[in-house]
């Protein structure tokens, strides 16, 4: 079996293909052979050193595929069935890979492999953050930054599901024309407009209850002042670099602002959030709802230019590997 590897941390260079051995599955196991592998700008985070992990290490936290053999004690999944997951040990980047049963969920019919390897952890991040994190309503609008890439596009389609107006956040035309034909409803270019001051001219001046980021330090004045008094801003990833030496009395200043930086593993902690997580997702993409864009195809082999066009910003909607 190959997999991507690295020894250490830095660029997408540090990435490696090579040659793995693969045990029987473990009490609670299953062995899984991968169809379709998600690609997400969480896995630059590990790879580059940002999040910690003991070397050397696997890559990726989304794939769908087979299973070709259970463990003892696995009794909801079987020899055949087709699964996927966005939420467990990382090490999706690999033709085959055992993984606990109960973090996997079964396919259904309506959504296929490659569709659900570019979903999971996407769209479970979306479910967390829309439903649960700051719980939408009809008739709010909301900011969204980079609201064309994976993650963004879930989210306009989903938020406009649920009846919100979306005003979202993007780096060229392109991509602008991409996030309104998914239904956002005004997009900002932030290369060449001040996000804050549009913001508050398309929102009658009053600004957003919330703002989704996962941008981080380069967007978060920008986040800040496009809120409401009592506003809260949801800081879910760090594509331009974590938000360091921030003071807390700007919170106060802009208005009793809240802060909060959310993560997907603590939302589906138990099986029983995890799959409740997931049957919402399968639902929004299974009535048409939500359309998930696979709009960039790699060759495991090629993970190295994946990562590349990924943080060259080069890629729109969801990144796969094919093993």
């Amino acid at each position: 079996m190959k997999a991507i590897k690295f020894h250490k941390t830095g660029g997408p260079e540090v990435m490696q293909y090579e040659d793995i051995t693969l045990d029987a599955p473990g009490p609670g196991e299953v062995r899984l052979r991968h169809t379709a592998i998600g690609v997400n700008y969480l896995d630059t985070y590990y790879r580059s050193g940002a999040y910690p992990l003991p070397l050397p290490s696997g890559l990726g936290s989304e794939a769908a595929g087979v299973v070709e053999a259970v463990g003892e004690g696995v009794t909801t999944l079987k020899v055949g069935d087709r699964v996927a997951y966005g939420a467990g040990p990382i090490g999706s980047y690999s033709q085959a890979r055992n993984m606990p049963a109960n973090r996997l969920s079964k396919l259904p019919d309506t959504i296929s492999d490659e569709t659900a390897a570019a979903m999971m952890l996407k769209g479970m991040t979306v479910r967390y953050l829309l439903r649960e994190t700051y719980k939408v309503k009809a008739g709010e609008t909301i900011l969204w930054h980079a609201v064309a890439g994976g993650v963004g596009l879930i989210a306009v389609q989903w938020a406009k599901h649920l009846g919100v107006r979306v005003i979202g956040t993007t780096s060229s035309p392109e991509k602008a024309a991409l996030a309104k034909s998914m239904g956002c409803d005004e997009v900002i270019n932030y290369t060449s407009e001040n996000v804050a001051e549009r913001v508050r001219e398309l929102t009658d001046g009053k600004g957003v209850p919330v703002v989704y980021d996962g941008v981080g330090q380069a967007t978060l004045n920008a986040s800040l002042d496009s809120l409401s008094p009592f506003g809260l801003l949801v800081n879910f990833g760090s594509a331009s670099g974590p938000v360091t030496g921030f003071d807390t009395g700007i919170l106060a200043a802009k208005g009793s602002l809240y802060l909060t930086r959310p993560g997907l593993n603590t939302y589906v902690d138990s099986d029983e959030a995890l799959q409740a997580n997931v049957a919402d997702l399968f639902d929004v993409v299974g009535s048409g709802a939500v359309r998930i864009e696979v709009n960039q195809t790699y060759p495991l082999a090629d993970a190295v230019k994946a990562h590349q066009d990924l943080e060259g910003r080069k890629t729109t909607g969801s990144t796969i590997l094919l093993p």
